[in-house]
């Protein structure tokens, strides 16, 4: 019997590549899958880190103007830090200073009550006999009715006062002034007549323009009263007042003074108001036709904002006026009453 024979057996037969193709073309395709997938999450994260990176330039650039805000307001207060150590070392200084002149004080004080005492002392003692010698003084002197107050005759009958009006005779020696006036009326207990003008010629009674004002105790006192709300206008020239007291009141059977009290002259030249009372006020029989005394107050000395020149001139032009016309010029040194 004959054996058969066997088929040869191919190990890779068509069906097996088959198999194989396939799964390479599998893998291929998963692989060109996933490459396929790759650019669009990468530029999606470029778009993220690019945003991402934009934000954190605008975050840094913020922080670098906060910085440079910080370091000026450093720079400044550290600046005012120094300023104010300055400042502190020179109010130490004057510190320093004050307490030395306060301890120089306490020993000068202590040696004035030193003094003090042995003034009171010897002025106790002293005391008795100045009594004893005043006493006896008023008793072997008798002042004459017509005899000068302060080197000031009060010999006239008729009283004129002229009177500065203006704003620094207002705010700085009115007070003064009007304590002034009261001693140069109480020189004159008696009267035939009294009269108050501005350096303007305006009266301060208006009823009384051309009259003289009666001197009765009433009326004195009504002068002071007006005299506390007084307010006429004034140029500061006392010229213009005299010129009208003289060719108002003036007589021949009349012995009449006039008393100037201001504090300045801002008139163009004191020659020509002398020359102008000199015309008006010439001499009868010898004298002249009134006395013209004066009062000068200190208002525009040690004020930035008055000219002293203005006090100056007024102090020259009242002293020569005075001069002439028989009168007195007192200038006085303080404005305390």
């Amino acid at each position: 019997m004959k054996r058969r024979e066997r088929r040869s057996f191919e190990v890779f037969s068509l069906s097996m590549l088959d198999c194989i193709c396939c799964g390479f073309g599998a893998i291929i395709l998963l692989f060109v899958l996933n490459k396929m997938g790759e650019p669009a999450a990468l530029e999606q994260s470029r778009r993220d880190l690019s945003g991402l990176l934009a934000r954190l330039e605008e975050e840094l650039h913020e922080i670098r103007g906060e910085t440079e805000v910080l370091d000026r307001s450093l720079r400044g207060r550290q600046q005012q830090l120094s300023d104010e150590g300055k400042r502190l070392a020179r109010l130490q200084g004057d510190l320093s200073n004050i307490q030395g002149r306060y301890q120089a004080s306490k020993e000068f004080s202590s040696v004035q009550d030193i003094i003090a005492g042995r003034l009171l002392a010897a002025q106790q003692e002293l005391s008795e006999e100045m009594k004893r010698l005043q006493q006896q003084r008023s008793e072997a002197y008798q002042r004459p009715v017509d005899a000068p107050i302060g080197g000031i005759p009060v010999d006239s009958e008729y009283i004129i006062f002229v009177i500065d009006t203006s704003g620094s005779m207002q705010r700085f020696a009115w007070a003064t002034m009007q304590h002034k006036m009261g001693e140069v009326l109480d020189a004159y207990p008696k009267v035939k007549g009294l009269q108050i003008m501005s350096d303007e010629g305006g009266y301060m009674f208006t009823s009384y323009a051309g009259k003289w004002i009666p001197d009765t105790p009433a009326r004195r006192q009504a002068i002071r009263e007006r005299l506390r709300s007084w307010n006429a206008f004034s140029n500061s020239s006392p010229v213009e007042g005299i010129e009208v007291a003289i060719k108002s009141f003036w007589s021949a059977d009349r012995k009449i003074s006039i008393y100037v009290l201001g504090d300045e002259f801002t008139g163009d030249s004191v020659d020509d108001a002398l020359e102008s009372i000199d015309r008006l006020n010439r001499s009868v029989r010898g004298e002249r036709k009134v006395r013209i005394h004066a009062i000068g107050f200190p208002t525009v000395f040690g004020q930035s904002y008055f000219p002293e020149t203005t006090g100056i001139r007024f102090a020259t032009l009242m002293r020569l006026v005075c001069e002439r016309n028989g009168g007195a010029f007192v200038a006085l040194n303080s404005l305390a009453p």
